[in-house]
């Protein structure tokens, strides 16, 4: 795939060239509006999709040449399918698979400054185009002493832009989001804290081993080994998994029962690591998915952990039980705990964000009501979405003066809507377990 997109020979990297790279890109964005008006006035039935296109497209592009975190938001808002527009979801969804890759004579330089030598002087082999170009690093498949492995490069100065870029991304972020100022702050802010363990290897390669060995015992998981003295901060070398990724293993027209044996693979995994290990691999978008012969699952990418705190979790999980037989006065302090709800509320807000939250969380917890769950079921999904619409063009969300839901939520949100996401993908039907006090 990497071979076809042009390389790239520099990455901005100063914060001035990095804001100029944003500043032509608003341009662009409000060249397209005024565009569209301008032809509105001919034709005023015209309507907003060439116009969500055009941005999507410049938007995409040049995120895609700054990468690191600002390509990484679009692509989180890609997986939110009911917070864009479809036309920005679809070329979101590209920052999963194909960022323009870096040329080869930036991965020497890279090499050079970690381990004091070239791919070259180190391994037997090594691709000199990237097999694989993502939001914050790149990976090149490499052989040394008879196994295959895959070499995952961080794109320079990724790891010192995170902050800047956030707030360059804040404007694009507050148009496309239909989001208030305060809620794209209290979101930002886990996603800043996340974005920069991301780009610390070290800690990824830490966090890959622990949650693999805790999850080596759930059938038909396979997990890469990863090589320390080929590794460094910004340089991860591990086991090659071979295989295809989700979406061209559903090109080949799998079984009903293969797909529910990977469906029931990734539902087991996320169980173990929300329930048990209370820390989850939360970025379940189809890029970090391998299907192998036999259909085991390989998993390739730990850069995104969250660890749930005690509190959130039994408040949160509380939430999900089917006949919510919580006295009010409970329900009251878990809305409270969540930051659902707070004493800035007049008593018509707090009756207004329980009754959605409510909803929200039944909706969220209907897979965990039953022993079997068909994920196939694209009516579910469509109430998802309906929600999701509705709340987001309600007066009464617009106008709140807060954030609502606890930051810790963010991830955790997102990690069920996604791996929901990828279960429809797969339209595989799964025993849904769920913990005891359930």
């Amino acid at each position: 795939m990497a071979e076809k997109l042009r390389e790239q020979q520099a990455i901005p990297v100063s914060k001035v060239q990095r804001a100029a790279k944003f500043i032509s890109t608003g341009a662009k964005v409000g060249g397209n509006y005024v565009k569209h008006y301008a032809k509105k006035m001919v034709n005023p039935s015209m309507d907003k999709e060439e116009l969500h296109s055009n941005n999507a497209s410049d938007i995409y592009n040049s995120l895609s040449e700054l990468k690191g975190s600002a390509l990484k938001v679009a692509q989180m808002m890609s997986m939110d399918k009911n917070l864009l527009p479809r036309a920005y979801q679809d070329k979101f969804t590209m920052a999963q698979y194909s960022a323009p890759p870096l040329s080869y004579p930036l991965v020497v330089k890279t090499f050079q400054k970690h381990f004091g030598k070239t791919p070259e002087g180190i391994f037997e082999s090594f691709t000199r185009s990237a097999i694989n170009a993502a939001s914050i690093g790149q990976v090149h498949q490499a052989t040394k002493d008879g196994k295959k492995l895959a070499v995952k490069i961080q794109y320079p100065g990724v790891a010192d832009s995170v902050s800047s870029d956030l707030k360059l991304v804040r404007p694009f972020a507050l148009r496309l989001l239909n989001m208030n100022e305060r809620e794209l702050d209290h979101y930002m802010a886990e996603v800043e804290e996340k974005l920069l363990e991301e780009t610390d290897y070290v800690l990824e390669i830490e966090r890959s081993r622990e949650i693999s060995s805790e999850c080596g015992h759930i059938p038909n998981l396979k997990f890469p080994i990863y090589y320390d003295e080929y590794s460094s901060d910004r340089i991860i070398t591990m086991d090659w998994i071979d295989g295809k990724h989700l979406k061209e293993w559903l090109d080949t027209n799998p079984t009903q029962k293969s797909k529910n044996q990977i469906g029931q693979a990734l539902w087991d995994f996320y169980h173990h690591q929300v329930h048990n290990l209370k820390k989850v691999h939360a970025d379940p978008h189809p890029g970090n998915f391998i299907v192998q012969e036999g259909d085991q699952l390989g998993i390739i990418d730990f850069g995104c952990v969250k660890v749930i705190p005690e509190d959130f979790y039994e408040g949160y999980f509380a939430l999900i039980k089917k006949d919510l037989l919580i006295k009010e006065e409970e329900l009251n302090q878990i809305f409270y705990n969540l930051e659902f709800i707070s004493d800035k509320d007049t008593p018509e807000e707090q009756l207004y964000f329980k009754g959605i939250f409510r909803e929200m969380i039944s909706l969220l917890g209907k897979p965990f009501h039953v022993d079997r769950f068909d994920f196939a079921d694209d009516g579910f999904f469509e109430r998802i979405f309906q929600l999701g619409d509705r709340i987001s063009n309600d007066k009464m969300f617009k106008k709140s003066r807060q954030a609502r839901g606890s930051r810790h939520g963010l991830y955790i949100n997102r990690t069920y809507f996604g791996l929901y996401n990828l279960l429809n993908q797969l339209q595989a039907e799964v025993d849904t377990t769920k913990p005891d006090w359930l």
